[in-house]
Parts: C-alpha cells; structure tokens; sequence
C-alpha cells in the first residue's frame, strides 16, 4: 500500500507539473461558485458563512456514475454507505446517517428512510448540481438537519439548450465493464421564450454482479433502473416564474431483505421493485426595485412503493411512503442603521406510511402518520462592510400519530436559534464562526416498529429477534460550535487563474441521541436515548487556471458516546488528491487520488476498518467545431490497481478495476 501511495502522489505531481511547464494560452474563464442552500437565498461562496461544497458541471460529468457513491461520496465530510448495492446507498455527514440529513431534490425534501433501503432513487445523469452544507441546519431545514443538507438539482432546458436555438434534443450513453452496466438517456427541450419544457427518458442497467478487487463477485449487485422526467416552465412576466416538474423512477433486482448486509438464513433473498413519483409545482416572485419581495413558493409530494416477494418461501411485503410539503420563503432586505437581510417563511410536511405482508398490516413498517410545520427566520446584519452578524430561529410542531390504538401518538415542540459571525479582512479572505441548535424528530419506525426484527437458529440459540416499540423517545438535538475559513483569489501566478481552500473544524453536543441496540440474547431490537460527541476537521483546496487544475480533499471526524466508547458511524479520515491538465481547449486529462485511513476506533466488539486507497483516471473531449458542438466523449478507469476494499462501515466490498466510456450528442 505504502509503493502505491507513492506511486499516486507522483502521479499527481507529475501531471501537474507537465501541464505548468506546457502552458499555453487558452480561452479561459472561471464563473464565480454561488450557493443557495445555506441561507435558502443566492450567495457568494466567499459570502457564505458555514462549511458548504458543491459539485456541478463538468466536475459532476467527468464522474462518469452510476450511483450517488461515485456522484458525491469523495466530497469532504461525506460518505455514503451501504454500497455497493446502489438500492442500498444512504448519507453520512460526519458520522450523523440516514435521517439525520435532509435530502432535498429539486427543493423538495425527501424524508422515507426504512432500514436497508436506500434513500436515492434518482438517475445520476438527471443531477445538473450538488450543493452539500456541513453541520446543524435547522434554522433553516428543521428536522433532520443534525449532520447537514444534501440538496439535489436537475436538469432544465436552459443547462442544454445551445445559444441561439429555441429546441433541441441530446442523447447519451455509456458502459462500464464491472458490472456489465448500460445507460442510455434521451432529453428533448425548448425554450419559446415565456415556456419551456424538458423531457427525459432514462435507463441504467447493471446485468452482471460487481467484481471485487480480489476477484470475487459482490452478490446481489445487479440492478434495472428506469426514470423519466416532465419540466415545464412559464413566466408570465420578467419578474415571475412558475414551474412544474413531475418524475418516475423504478427498479428492479433480486436482493436481498437487508440489501447492504450478506446473505444468511435472517436475510432471505426477495424480488424486490421500487417505485417512486414525485412533484414540484414552484412559483418564484421578485420585482424589480423591490427589496421587500423576494418570494419563493413550493407545493412537492412523493410516493413511494417498495415490493419484496422473497424467494424460498412465499411472502409478499409492501411498502408505501407517502409525503406532502409546502414552503413559502421571502427575502427582504432594509435598513435598521444598518443593511439587514432576512429570510423567512413557513413548511409545512405530512408523512405517511404502510407495510402489509400478504396483504395484512405489517408490524415492521406499522401504518403511521406525522405532521410537522416550522415557523423560520434568520437575519444577516451588515454591521461593517467587512462584519456581518447573523441571528436565527426557528419553531417546529411535530406530531405522530399511529393508527394503532395501543400506541400512543407523540406531540413535540422544538426551537432551534443560531448565531453567526462573518469577517472579511480584505476581499480574498473570510473567517466565520457560528453556534446553533439542530434537532432530528423520531422517525415512525424507531418509535413504533414491532413484530419479527429476523429470525433465529431452528435449534434454539440465537433466538428470534422482535422489535420493541418506544413511543417515549425523545427528539435527538445538538448544539454545534463551528469556526472556519476561506480564501479565494485570482491572478494568482497569471492572468485568469484562481486559487481558493478552505478550513474547518467543529464539535457537536448531541443529547437524545437515538441508538438501536439489538440484544442476540433476549431476542430484542429497541431504540434508546443516548447522548455523545461529534468532532472533527474538513479542509479543501483547489488552483485552476487555462491549461491545469490540482485539487484536494480533507475528512477528519470523531465520534464517542456519554459513556466514553467511539460511535459506530464515524467514516474513515479520508484525503482526496485531484490533478487535470488541458492539453487543447478541447481536451481534458484528469486523476483522482483517495486515501483512507484504517478506522479503529469503533465501538467495543466492532469490526475494525481497514485502510485503503484507489487511484482513478478519466479523459474527456468536448469538441467545440461547429459540426459537434454539444457533444462530448469521455473515457475512464476506476480502481486503475483493483484495490480490494471496503468503505467502513460497510459490510461489503466496493468493486474493483473497471473501464467507463460515454458519449453524449446533441442535436
């Protein structure tokens, strides 16, 4: 491992020294990174006073992926477990999981988590932008923003129609070897000034298990997706805009019942089909010269249907996930002495669910509802031109509710304020510091699951294993300390070039926090309270100019609960090292570097994490001639030395050496 480390590093070094001692002039230009998640209003990354990355463009489509492991996995702070298995794949943000995290995609949140399922059911080739904010979000987000936001955006016609057209269409395709996996996707768009429209048709096939670095098959990791997009957009006006979205998403694939575990007699294997629906109907409003209205407006709603129809005995389980959300936030900006921004609004989401088995209900995804709205505002006062100070609040409402007359329904409040500092010395640097409250309310299932959790030894030991309800559990909260830094400047050795990092550190107070423990013994699976510490550090950085770019990548997290043993959901330290070189405007050659340390602070009687590192390389074309404008071609290796490894902690290996190659066209 160690000659591979520094074969990679020198790889690296090497490219990117080639690429300074052959730099040419080139058409060159850098836009500006903005964000919105962070404050739910449009800024500057520089501006920006949290820990937020994004992934977007030609960083997103040099990916090449197949899931959201390969889409955002390498982002600092981020790793998503439960692969290889892409039904299987669910967030992790600092060692705070699933639920934890807010998913939003197209600005819909996204909340369905039942255990061993995944929570992406997306096409990678629909995502047209990733933003990720790091720490507690629930000024902003409420539930579920311990660990952070993930937001998610897709395509529209504006990203792919080229300059001076009014319609167009493109289609693409790929192939990666391991695995045998085919894509294929068709977009048809138009822009006729006030409406435009998108359509998408896709597909993405794995027909043959992955292969581990070791030569062995990962089982159970074929997969049939299918998933098809509606956009429409009309703005009746220069200052309002309002869109509608709908999207279908299905899969199928033999798995098994716990899709990221291994097979054994506890987790049969089951054919399994997901389908998902959801919508977007959004009205944005801002009028010129009117710095009162900024007004943002969205009715979403998502449903899910999970079947699984096992296999060595007869047994039909199905799922259903339902959801219904508004938002409505406006941004106003006055004065008070001094320049305030506030951002404000109101959500309101309705969540249901059901599990039957045969038709009749189903204990282990019990019928439930909840209904939570929040109540939100946070201002940025411009204390200085180079001194901001930001105050929040927030106050949710949530309730549970099960359709079970034994069960008691749960009503809880929550506030959830922040404080925030910004200080910018001079226009290339800022430092920020901040202190806010997040919370997670508890989910259905950790409150009212009940029946069979697996089934024991035949002979008696280990015995069957049963869910016990908890409907006292508390709501997990934190409270989060985080001080930062950027940097970003241009012209930096030349003209047009841009170099920028960033550095974190944070610590995390979480009380309540919701452990299930699953005693072999007693033959029980419960969830309790427990209260622990987060910490940690994340840094980046990244030079860019016309002919080369270096980039790397900082994780470092730590985890332990009240009585002093490490959580076992804290990921692997991790560096990322990233070097492309341009050699003509229309060419790019690039590597991409990941080492992780082995994890052994894990939980008494855990299974500890090995290190590992991967070296991946990609190459793209995007020919700009008139003829095949819009079209591109890419080719790629992962795991150029079929590294054999696991992602702790996942129970499974991820796949080893595979050639990608894609094409898209554009018509």
């Amino acid at each position: 491992m160690r000659k591979f480390s520094c074969y990679s590093t020198t790889a690296l070094v090497a490219l990117a020294g080639a690429a300074q001692a052959q730099a040419q002039d080139l058409a060159f230009d850098l836009d500006p990174i903005y964000v919105e998640s962070a404050a739910r209003t449009e800024r500057l990354v520089l501006d920006t006073p949290v820990a937020v990355s994004t992934l977007s463009g030609e960083a997103l489509a040099n990916r090449q992926a197949g899931d959201f492991q390969e889409l955002i996995g390498d982002m600092p702070g981020v790793t998503i477990g439960g692969g290889p298995r892409a039904i299987a794949l669910e967030p992790n943000i600092r060692g705070f999981t699933d639920d934890q995290i807010v998913l939003r995609f197209d600005g819909g949140r996204f909340n369905f988590n039942q255990g061993h399922r995944g929570r992406f059911f997306l096409d990678p080739a629909l995502v047209k932008r990733v933003e990720v904010v790091r720490g507690g979000g629930s000024t902003l987000y409420g539930s579920g923003a311990l660990g952070g936001v993930i937001s998610v955006e897709t395509v529209d016609a504006d990203d792919l129609l080229e300059e001076g057209r009014t319609i167009g269409a493109r289609v693409g395709m790929g192939y990666s070897t391991n695995g045998g996996q085919w894509s294929a996707n068709t977009s048809v768009y138009a822009d006729w000034g006030a409406l435009d429209a998108l359509l998408f048709l896709g597909t993405r096939d794995t027909t043959s298990n992955y292969v581990a670095g070791d030569g062995a098959d990962i089982p159970f990791s074929e997969l049939d997706q299918q998933n098809t997009m509606l956009k429409l957009g009309f703005e009746p006006s220069a200052d309002s805009r309002i869109e509608f979205s709908f999207a279908d998403y299905h899969d199928s694939a033999l798995t098994l019942a716990s899709a990221n575990g291994a097979p054994s007699t506890s987790n049969p294997e089951v054919e399994r089909e997901a389908d998902e629906q959801s919508f977007r109907l959004s009205w944005d409003y801002a009028p010129e010269g009117n710095d009162a209205v900024d007004l943002s407006v969205l009715f979403y709603g998502d449903r899910l249907k999970i079947t699984e129809d096992r296999v060595s005995a007869p047994r039909l389980d199905e799922s259903t996930y339902d959801s219904l959300g508004l938002e409505v936030t406006n941004r106003s900006r006055f004065d008070l002495g001094v320049p305030v921004e506030v951002v404000y609004g109101l959500e309101v989401f309705r969540e249901s669910q059901e599990g039957t088995r045969d038709g009749a209900p189903r204990s282990t995804f019990p019928p439930a509802s909840a209904m939570t709205t929040g109540l939100f505002a946070e201002a940025t006062l411009e204390m200085s031109p180079q001194f901001d100070v930001i105050a929040g609040l927030r106050y949710d409402l949530y309730k549970r509710e099960p359709n079970d007359g034994t069960l008691e329904d749960v009503s809880e409040e929550f506030l959830s304020p922040r404080l925030g500092l910004s200080y910018r010395p001079n226009q290339n640097w800022q430092l920020f510091a901040n202190v806010s409250r997040a919370y997670r309310a508890p989910s259905l299932s950790e409150l009212y699951n009940d029946g069979l959790h697996f089934a024991g030894n035949p002979f008696g030991f280990p015995p069957d294993n049963f869910f016990v309800p908890n409907p006292d559990l508390k709501p997990e909260e934190s409270t989060q300390i985080e001080l930062g830094a950027r940097f970003e400047k241009r012209g930096v050795r030349q003209a047009g070039d841009k170099l920028s990092f960033s550095v974190n550190v944070y610590n995390a107070d979480v009380k309540n926090y919701i452990e299930q423990t699953v005693d072999i013994f007693a033959g029980t699976t419960t969830s309790a309270n427990v209260d622990g510490r987060l910490w940690g550090l994340e840094a980046e950085a990244r030079y860019d100019t016309a002919r080369w770019f270096v980039g790397s990548g900082l994780s470092i997290a730590r985890g332990e609960g009240d009585d002093g043993d490490w959580l076992a959901s804290i990921p692997q330290d991790r560096l990322t090292l990233e070097a492309g070189y341009r050699p003509e405007a229309d060419w790019l050659l690039g590597a991409r570097a990941t080492f992780a340390a082995a994890q052994t602070r894990v939980p008494s009687g855990g299974v500890e994490g090995e290190a590992w590192e991967t070296l991946d390389l990609y190459a793209a074309w995007t020919p700009s001639s008139k003829a095949m404008a819009g079209s591109s071609f890419r080719v790629g290796i992962d795991n150029v030395f079929d590294q054999h490894y696991t992602i702790y902690p996942n129970e499974l290996a991820q796949p080893g050496r595979s050639l990608e190659i894609s094409a898209a066209f554009t018509f």
